[in-house]
């Protein structure tokens, strides 16, 4: 284990530093300047998109953009939120956090390309519109053997490391205030895992429906409180934030360069934006304009990173508690709640983390069988996927957190490069789409409406508009 845990540490260090790190940021400044800072100069109008519910179809079958909205920041607050955030700020110090707002500044532009481009290249399926990277590859890139690639590597990395990941959370958290044994709660988690997701998508929906937003509200209110618990501490830490990501002591330490990194890597992880991941759910919305959603998603980056990710960190540094590495993970969140409110504190993130965890293990499946039901329809495959799933969740019970995160970050990383790639090469649709908008909106038209008609060099592919 020592050994495979030591070769993907080696991987993931070139890939991060080398390759995916110049790319995120990379794409993000050319989304940035491409779309004229589109995620600032139209927040006004990610807020009025985001309420506008009249796009939804007459027969019922497709969603909202508020539904699509709800869908993909449910997928998105989970582990990386909780346990993600405390091992930024352990490895990175509390100058990671800074880094995580500034990736979600620049990477909500990726966001809303990668959800245009899916709206654009949406297909109409059996029950709602279908489609996500896989299906802009092929359609707008017409290169099927990425489509087929990208569709693999979100089968591996959403099925199996990030399930990993969500399953070792959940151990951890139990272990640490109930002292449970990780082999007990990983054969709970299997065995409901495989209950869930063999019952299909319906079943999945109907779970995460219920458990996720009452938990994601409950979650804030709580953040919420303490931080206004704790108001007069907020300039100092917020001056801690800023400090560690630039001081003179952290650039001669080399400490700067772990913010830097664990900023942008737990940033990704977190609100996924650039990842390929929320375009699936993006896909479904019905909306009148392919911009619409890509501008919904966008917000969805800012709700992740600078609200929730964000109230985590301030609950750890509130605290006071230790950042030396002697707690890691949800654990550090448990301990850190647990000054600020006492025991309970402890309780609830466990609670949280298993409703939260297990949810995004059912998602986080779902994202993989739609993509592996693009190149094949075999029920074998797919049940032999759905028990493979299963043993993950069980792997990621028993292996230890650092291998479960350098897992998750070597595949979230061949992935983010393969998407990263397509929607850079599609980008100028995504500007064109935009400014096809914004014109409407400035000869005073209220709600846009994309006509495909308009643009030769779309018309045949986008087959939904």
């Amino acid at each position: 284990m020592e050994e495979i845990n030591n070769w993907i540490t080696g991987f993931n260090t070139v890939l991060w530093t080398y390759i995916l790190i110049a790319m995120l940021l990379g794409c993000a400044l050319w989304f940035t300047i491409g779309t004229r800072f589109v995620q600032f100069r139209m927040i006004r109008e990610m807020f009025r998109a985001l309420i506008d519910s009249t796009n939804k179809s007459k027969d019922g079958k497709h969603i909202s953009s508020f539904q699509a909205f709800t869908v993909s920041l449910a997928s998105r607050i989970g582990t990386g939120n909780l346990a993600g955030v405390a091992t930024a700020i352990v490895v990175g110090g509390p100058g990671a956090v800074f880094w995580m707002w500034v990736i979600a500044l620049l990477g909500s532009s990726s966001a809303f390309v990668e959800s245009t481009l899916a709206q654009l290249y949406k297909i109409k399926g059996k029950d709602s519109f279908i489609g996500g990277p896989a299906y802009y590859m092929k359609k707008g890139l017409n290169k099927q053997w990425m489509a087929v690639l990208f569709a693999i590597l979100i089968s591996i990395t959403y099925g199996f490391a990030f399930n990993s990941v969500q399953s070792n959370t959940i151990c951890a958290a139990f272990q640490n205030v109930f002292g449970t044994s990780p082999v007990w709660i990983g054969f709970i988690l299997v065995a409901l895992t495989l209950v869930i997701i063999f019952g299909g998508i319906q079943r999945i929906a109907a779970v995460s429906s219920v458990v996720v937003p009452l938990m994601a509200l409950g979650y804030i209110i709580l953040a919420l409180v303490i931080i206004l618990m704790n108001i007069t501490e907020l300039p100092s830490v917020i001056k801690l934030i800023i400090t560690s990501a630039f001081g003179w002591h952290q650039a001669i330490g080399g400490s700067v360069g772990a913010a830097l990194m664990q900023g942008i890597k737990r940033g990704l992880f977190s609100n996924e934006a650039g990842l390929g991941s929320t375009p699936n759910a993006a896909a479904t919305a019905s909306v009148s304009h392919p911009v619409k959603q890509g501008l919904v998603q966008a917000l969805g980056v800012f709700t992740d990173t600078l609200l929730i990710c964000s109230c985590t960190a301030f609950i750890i540094l509130f605290s006071g508690v230790p950042i030396d590495s002697s707690v890691n993970g949800v654990q550090l969140t448990q301990t850190a709640l647990n000054v600020e409110i006492g025991s309970i504190g402890g309780i609830f993130v466990a609670i949280a983390i298993f409703l939260f965890a297990f949810t995004s293990i059912i998602g986080n499946y779902y994202y993989g069988e739609a993509n592996i039901t693009y190149f094949t329809k075999s029920k074998s495959i797919l049940n032999t996927y759905r028990i493979l799933v299963g043993a993950m969740v069980m792997f990621g019970s028993l292996t230890t957190l650092d291998v479960a995160w350098n897992l998750a970050d070597v595949t979230m990383g061949l992935m983010a490069i393969c998407n990263l790639a397509a929607i850079a090469l599609l980008s100028k649709q995504a500007f064109l789409l935009l400014d096809d908008y914004t014109d409407q909106k400035r000869r005073g038209i209220k709600n846009p409406v994309f006509d495909k008609n308009r643009f030769p060099q779309l018309k045949d592919k986008a087959e939904c508009w």
